[in-house]
């Protein structure tokens, strides 16, 4: 049997999202930037997928720019709001994804701004009345908290962040990778500055993803070139991954209560099962509460074979990730498990479901994983 439980790092492309795309990698494949009958039709398309995720995000089309996924998006959230509008601090915590932390970490190096990390509880929740306390020592900020944590799952408040940055004139950015397409966005009733998405964790293309910017913020290009994106992003349109990232938060959207029932459902049920199979495991983050229904961080026992979780795992047929060094294969450990002090020598193992995850794969990967204990 095989059992794709991986999907926080990448989903399936849908069928439907497919064939909406396939047309446009064969019969319209006009530059966007002509003039000509070939290119008004592809920038007709491009046009009309901006128009489609602005209308679920509740939001103006011209505050949506198409991108090469999350990580250039956020890198454009943060060194153009920085750059522009001369923001000398900026706000994030220790288990940020990389391309904020390694980002804001950068420009601190270079002396661009002086960086904060607002303290987080033991299980991963981000400390508000601290958040509030940097806010007030400091000029005008720079926020960027994550809305869901790609390792552990724990959700951000985003309208209760937004309103702490708005008393205190921030500028407020949350990495929405997570998130987008798992619940609804209504961004009129939030007060933030950028958000980000990327196709491929909600099972669109890989290489595209797009920003938010809020329409009050005016920052000037992350990558010159043309006049693509309205001036803000140069080069050719990726036409087909454009089309097909707003067809699967089209789909994404119109199923969303359906997969939400089935995922929350199969995630508690797999929590049962561990507790029940297994003795001494241990669930990292929240878990069940206050939590993206779409992952799961267990911390298993220690073993002896513990360096070897993950490959016996995919030997089974399973495919998941590591969240430390033991079980990953990395130099180092987790920095999220780090961050919220969990014992990294415990072999520790994110098991993400996506709308084709079934009860019969969790039943499946919970008897291998008991029989790494026998």
């Amino acid at each position: 049997m095989k059992v794709y439980f991986d999907n926080a790092a990448t989903t399936p492309l849908d069928k439907e999202v497919l064939e909406e795309m396939l047309p446009y990698m064969t019969e319209h494949f006009g530059n966007p930037s002509s003039i000509h009958s070939f290119g008004r039709k592809t920038r007709t398309a491009i046009e009309n997928a901006r128009k489609s995720i602005a209308k679920s995000l509740n939001v103006s089309p011209s505050e949506i720019f198409f991108t090469s996924g999350g990580t250039e998006a956020d890198n454009m959230a943060i060194r153009c709001s920085i750059h522009d509008i001369g923001i000398k601090h900026a706000i994030t915590s220790k288990i940020e994804h990389h391309a904020v932390l390694h980002t804001l970490e950068k420009m601190a190096e270079e002396g661009i701004i002086k960086l904060s990390f607002v303290n987080i509880s033991p299980i991963g929740h981000i400390d508000l009345v601290h958040l509030e306390q940097l806010l007030k020592e400091n000029d005008r900020s720079f926020v960027s908290l994550m809305h869901a944590n790609n390792e552990i799952g724990n959700l951000l408040p985003l309208k209760e962040v937004g309103e702490i940055c708005e008393r205190y004139n921030a500028i407020f950015h949350s990495d929405t990778v997570q998130t987008m397409a798992h619940y609804a966005f209504d961004l009129q009733r939030i007060n933030i500055h950028f958000i980000t998405g990327a196709a491929h964790k909600f099972h669109g293309p890989k290489g595209v993803g797009y920003i938010y910017i809020n329409g009050k913020i005016k920052v000037n290009p992350f990558i010159y070139g043309g006049s693509q994106e309205r001036n803000m992003r140069g080069g050719t349109e990726n036409l087909y991954g454009i089309v097909g990232v707003a067809k699967a938060l089209e789909i994404a959207m119109r199923d969303l209560d359906q997969h939400q029932k089935h995922i929350t459902e199969l995630k508690t049920y797999m929590v049962q099962q561990l507790k029940e199979k297994i003795s001494g495991v241990e669930f990292n983050g929240s878990c069940l509460e206050n939590c993206l229904y779409t992952v799961l961080s267990v911390s298993f026992p220690k073993t002896n074979n513990a360096e070897m979780f993950l490959f016996n795992l995919d030997i089974a047929g399973i495919a998941a990730s590591g969240g430390s060094a033991c079980t990953s294969g990395s130099d180092k450990g987790s920095h999220v498990l780090e961050g919220i002090g969990a014992d990294v020598t415990r072999p520790s193992v994110r098991f993400s479901f996506s709308k084709y995850s079934t009860k019969e794969e969790v039943d499946y990967t919970v008897e291998k994983l008991k029989d790494l204990y026998k």
